[in-house]
């Protein structure tokens, strides 16, 4: 497929999230949600696989390290960067309980869970949103156009208008990137 082509077809996404009054109001929610949480000194917790794993580190990274601002830390963490824990419950328990054993011994009331998953099925994401839902914490689904498993689940639904993996990976970081930019000029006004 020639390169322009398939920049024509990320740039043919985005501006079909543009034109999109649903997601934008979400994101525009999500906004709200997390820069209250963490000015009510609560936690966001992020998790995916693969692609969706790195993307949540790369998101966690952004409030925990700075955006644009030089500012203090804000508690934020990617789920999976443990290796030890990982391979532990991986090998003793399953694969599909890495997640939600960390939300259970972590999570709190009030505290966020924002999982990556472009199909909205991987099983260890499912498992944790469960768990944290029941700790009473706020799920936030960033998916593909189904939503999957993941849209019943989801407090918060961020699905993508896309079934292909690459440019729904790519939306998911823009408007992780927005929400990060606006929820550090919530947090640290000028």
């Amino acid at each position: 497929m020639p390169i322009r082509s398939l920049i024509n077809q990320s740039i043919s996404l985005q501006q079909s999230l543009l034109a999109n009054e649903e997601i934008v109001a979400t994101v525009e929610e999500i906004v709200t949600l997390v820069s209250t949480a963490f000015k009510n000194g609560k936690r966001v917790y992020f998790c995916g696989n693969g692609g969706s794993a790195a993307d949540a580190q790369h998101l966690a990274a952004e409030f925990s390290g700075r955006f644009y601002k030089d500012r203090r830390a804000l508690p934020a963490e990617a789920l999976h960067c443990n290796t030890s824990y990982l391979t532990a419950v991986a090998n003793d328990y399953s694969y599909d309980l890495i997640y939600s054993r960390l939300i259970e011994g972590l999570g709190m009331d009030g505290d966020i869970l924002i999982g990556l998953t472009t199909s909205g099925n991987s099983a260890n994401v499912v498992n944790a949103f469960e768990t944290a839902r029941a700790k009473g914490m706020t799920t936030i689904g960033f998916t593909g156009s189904s939503g999957g498993r993941l849209k019943a689940l989801s407090q918060y639904l961020v699905n993508i208008p896309s079934d292909v993996t690459p440019r729904i990976q790519e939306a998911h970081m823009l408007l992780g990137h927005i929400i990060c930019q606006l929820v550090e000029a919530s947090c640290f006004p000028d």
